[in-house]
């Protein structure tokens, strides 16, 4: 006789994902504009190739592009169990990223009241570099044993990988440690980079929530 064990899953990590291609004709353009604002300022470094825009946030042809994300990061917090509804989300920085052959995001996490982290694809030639989130599970991953097959995701996996895709939208809680492989194309490898943070709602917004 075999028993069966109640399995309950608890503290997990969720990864949201939406195709939004109706953003991209704008978010390209200002994007491929900073790109070469860059471009004109400096030479591209052969160690790192890759061109880091400044922030994107303010400019108004993306308006409808940050409400979206800002209200979208304000809902995944409150759906979480979160105390929202005196709370607003806001732009702690947005910024593009254009990979060129080799390069590559080593893994980190974003601080300094950051709570949303997101990414949008605008770009994604033929063996781009792979988005990659690790475990945050500080006690599993020093007690963690050798995975019995890493190609597949169980809970033993420590990495989980996806391809990007043009057009959609990632967006996951800052804790969560991000990275992306090398990118293998010619052709670069783009997208825009953002991070959210909350602040107190003024008064007069907490009594239109409410």
């Amino acid at each position: 006789m075999q028993d069966n064990l109640k399995t309950s899953v608890h503290f997990a990590t969720a990864i949201y994902s939406i195709d939004k291609p109706d953003f991209l004709p704008a978010a390209l353009a200002v994007f491929d504009e900073a790109v070469k604002h860059q471009q004109q300022l400096k030479e591209m470094n052969e160690l790192y190739p890759v061109y880091m825009t400044g922030h994107l946030y303010m400019d108004p042809r993306l308006n409808d592009f940050s409400t979206y994300i800002a209200s979208t990061a304000w809902n995944i917090l409150d759906s979480q169990g979160y105390k929202m509804d005196d709370k607003m989300t806001y732009f702690h920085s947005m910024w593009g990223q254009q990979h060129h052959k080799t390069s590559n995001m080593e893994e980190h996490v974003h601080n300094d009241g950051v709570q949303i982290v997101g990414f949008y694809f605008l770009d994604c030639p033929e063996n781009s570099s792979q988005m990659i989130f690790t475990d945050p599970r500080i006690g599993k991953n020093q007690l963690n044993m050798v995975e019995a097959d890493p190609t597949k995701i169980s809970m033993a996996s420590t990495h989980i990988s996806f391809k990007p895709e043009v057009g959609k939208l990632y967006l996951t809680n800052a804790w969560l440690a991000h990275s992306f492989s090398r990118h293998g194309n010619d052709k670069p490898f783009k997208f825009i980079h953002m991070n959210l943070s909350v602040q107190q709602s003024p008064p007069q917004a907490q009594a239109t929530i409410i």
